[in-house]
């Protein structure tokens, strides 16, 4: 996970401006995989979000895969950069790992207090699924 980090604090660092930033991050969102359309559905929308963001889990091998989308570029973005750094992890890895790369790398202090409200509960949602993937392996 520190590899992770330390990757997008390189990718971000490199630009001196916010807006070279943004646009890093909307490359990023364009580079998510493509999201399951099957699992487009409330139960996977992430509640708090201004814009839709679909957040759909998977659990293999002990490992979380997150798949993403949104209908907003920066948000599908912001979410991206969340999937490259907590997908394919453990659970375990997901709860230890604390976002403040994202502050680190002036994503936050960018962003309004409504997208700011929707990436605390892009986070939150993945570390829900992470204490739920966790507590089902000790069963």
């Amino acid at each position: 996970m520190l590899e992770r980090t330390t990757q997008v604090k390189e990718r971000f660092l490199k630009f001196n401006d916010w807006e070279d930033r943004y646009k890093e991050l909307i490359q990023l969102g364009r580079g998510l995989a493509a999201y399951p359309e099957d699992k487009r559905e409330e139960k996977y929308k992430v509640k708090g979000c201004q814009s839709q963001v679909w957040l759909y889990p998977e659990f293999k091998d002990g490992r979380v895969y997150f798949y993403a989308d949104s209908d907003a570029v920066l948000v599908k973005g912001i979410v991206g950069l969340l999937v490259s750094v907590y997908s394919d992890a453990t659970p375990d890895e997901i709860l230890a790992t604390k976002p403040e790369f994202l502050k680190e790398v002036g994503i936050t202090e960018h962003l309004s207090m409504n997208r700011t409200n929707g990436l605390a509960a892009m986070m939150k949602q993945m570390q829900m699924y992470a204490l739920v993937f966790k507590s089902m392996q000790k069963a």
